[in-house]
């Protein structure tokens, strides 16, 4: 098998069932439809997260069906040890979905023995497409990303995330939200970390922080950043698995070690 034309093949594919869960979610905003509670406060899920999964897997299962998957609803697929393993997010922001607040996309990565070599997210009200394939850049439609060369925190804009069990205050993620707050800085929350993620790559963010995010959040957002020209790290600077339950530390490059700082004082 020739690995680059098969990644090729499967970046192609990934666009346009991306672009097709988009125009699904889009033509399902602010209709009605059911809502469920998962595990977690304002954790939910909708019809349209279990549709627009349903259309990406079996998109995936009929072109590729050698690949395994992980997917946010659905979990992961029996072939544990296909080389190609799609990572899906088929509705990241379904809490803005649900309340009609017109932030929320598709996220879609995949990995080939076990790294993430291709991402897009997809913003179907913006009509913005996030693509990425490793070792040939990220882009926002047809304009080529790049992080935003900001030298000093104190002049950055970040975004961040709450995890559904903010109550229990992971890692004192509320204080470590509050220590960011006190130097000054912009902070956005989305409440779409793929946006948020595509947002540094595409140097609209300086950075972006969480305690936890789930492989699918993240599998997409995170080669856009490093291909954009930014980094990605733990908390302490360390090697980030998607796979893993680290906080999640992203960034231009440049104010990466003050973010570290400030994050890691007491």
């Amino acid at each position: 098998m020739d690995t680059s034309l098969a990644i090729q093949e499967r970046f192609s594919f990934a666009v346009h069932i991306a672009l097709q869960a988009g125009y699904l979610l889009k033509a399902g905003f602010g209709t009605s439809f059911s809502i469920q509670e998962k595990e977690g406060r304002h954790n939910l899920v909708t019809d349209y997260d279990h549709r627009s999964e349903e259309l990406i897997l079996s998109s995936i299962s009929k072109a590729f069906p050698e690949d395994g998957f992980l997917a946010e609803e659905r979990g992961a697929s029996k072939n544990t040890s296909a080389a190609f393993e799609w990572i899906v997010d088929p509705l990241d922001g379904t809490v803005n979905f649900a309340h009609t607040i017109p932030v929320f996309s598709v996220s879609i990565g995949c990995r080939w023995k076990g790294e993430t070599v291709l991402g897009v997210v997809y913003q179907p009200i913006t009509q913005e497409l996030f693509t990425v394939q490793k070792g040939k850049g990220a882009y926002r439609n047809v304009a080529k990303l790049a992080v935003i060369l900001t030298t000093s925190f104190n002049d950055a804009i970040v975004g961040s995330v709450f995890p559904y069990y903010l109550a229990e205050d992971p890692l004192y993620c509320i204080q470590k939200f509050s220590s960011v707050l006190a130097r000054g800085v912009p902070v956005r929350r989305l409440g779409v970390a793929s946006i948020d993620l595509a947002y540094v790559a595409d140097g609209r963010f300086d950075g972006f922080f969480e305690v936890s995010l789930q492989p699918w959040d993240m599998a997409a957002g995170l080669l856009l950043i490093e291909e954009a020209g930014g980094k990605v790290s733990d908390w302490q600077g360390n090697h980030l698995d998607i796979t893993s339950d680290q906080p999640i530390l992203t960034s231009n490059g440049h104010i990466h070690r003050e973010f570290q700082e400030i994050l890691n004082t007491p």
